[in-house]
């Protein structure tokens, strides 16, 4: 072998970082975790983890006083619509005790719910829920520009220049904001009907967006996030899952490769975490809720 030709060295797995796995795991948020790791209270085969550790199969992960293994998971991600109900909130939980969205959600083992965006208390319609937290991050990002399409119903009528105005762009209080697309919907009486299209996820984005123009927004409801759409027979309170093949569609638009497999954490000894989660024959609907040619307006 010449000194030129370049030696193949075999390459090592780096695994998957700490907090990424017991995130996912449903262990906590990934930035409590990271907390938690810089804090030296998790451990990697009996050492102190650092932040920035990678894990990977087989490796043992010893937190709050218990242990877990790393292992493959072989059930592949889940992913939910849910039509939100008005008066819920999409936080975990609240002091005030309202409802939460995540209390009428399956229960899991070894994984945890993540929002794909939020909905405010007065707002309903699709929201996406899923356990696949790459996923989750990549489609929330503002770079990955998924477009979210809202029905609103508005008290008086609007004028043209204010619809041009508001696609055009308006300054709000965190920064320039503008409707992709407006589009007249009908009217009954004094209400009137708009779809519009945002390509960020803001605190109250549609509602600042119209008040810039002096107009109350009576009524909001999601009705699209990306290439998924609410299904028009779901009812408020209610979910279903999307097929692994939208899953990886979702995944697809987002910019990730499909997923066929991830790693998690196996709960060793005997402490709640450990329980054996009862079995379930409920098959799955393989009704397509996600469109390839969903519209994208700009």
């Amino acid at each position: 072998m010449s000194k030129s030709e370049p030696i193949n060295e075999p390459k090592t797995n780096p695994g998957e970082r700490l907090q990424k796995v017991m995130a996912n795991a449903g262990l906590g948020s990934r930035r409590g975790l990271e907390k938690e790791i810089e804090a030296g209270l998790v451990q990697i085969n009996s050492s102190a983890a650092r932040l920035g550790s990678r894990t990977k199969v087989g490796d043992k992960i010893k937190y709050q006083e218990r242990e877990w293994e790393v292992i493959t998971q072989a059930v592949p991600e889940r992913t939910l619509i849910y039509n939100k109900a008005l008066g819920e909130i999409t936080s975990r939980s609240d002091p005030q005790g309202r409802t939460t969205v995540f209390e009428r959600l399956p229960a899991l083992s070894n994984a945890r719910w993540i929002a794909i965006g939020r909905l405010d208390i007065n707002t309903t319609g699709l929201l996406l829920l899923t356990t696949d937290g790459e996923m989750a991050n990549k489609m929330m990002h503002p770079s990955s520009n998924i477009d979210r399409e809202y029905a609103c119903r508005i008290h008086g009528e609007v004028s043209d220049a204010q619809i041009e105005q508001l696609k055009k762009g308006v300054e709000l209080e965190d920064g320039p904001a503008r409707f992709s697309d407006i589009q007249r919907a009908g009217h009954s009486g004094e209400n009137f009907w708009f779809h519009v299209v945002i390509m960020e996820g803001r605190n109250r984005e549609v509602r600042r967006l119209w008040a810039s123009q002096d107009v109350e927004v009576s009524r909001l409801k999601r009705v699209r996030y990306g290439a998924v759409f609410l299904p028009s027979k779901l009812k408020r309170g209610m979910y279903t899952d999307i097929t692994l093949r939208d899953h990886n569609l979702l995944r697809e638009e987002a910019g990730l490769p499909a997923r066929a497999q991830s790693i998690t954490l196996n709960p060793l000894g005997k402490h709640p975490l450990a329980r054996t989660p009862k079995k379930t024959s409920a098959k799955r609907p393989q009704r397509r809720y996600v469109s390839k040619k969903a519209p994208r307006r700009r």
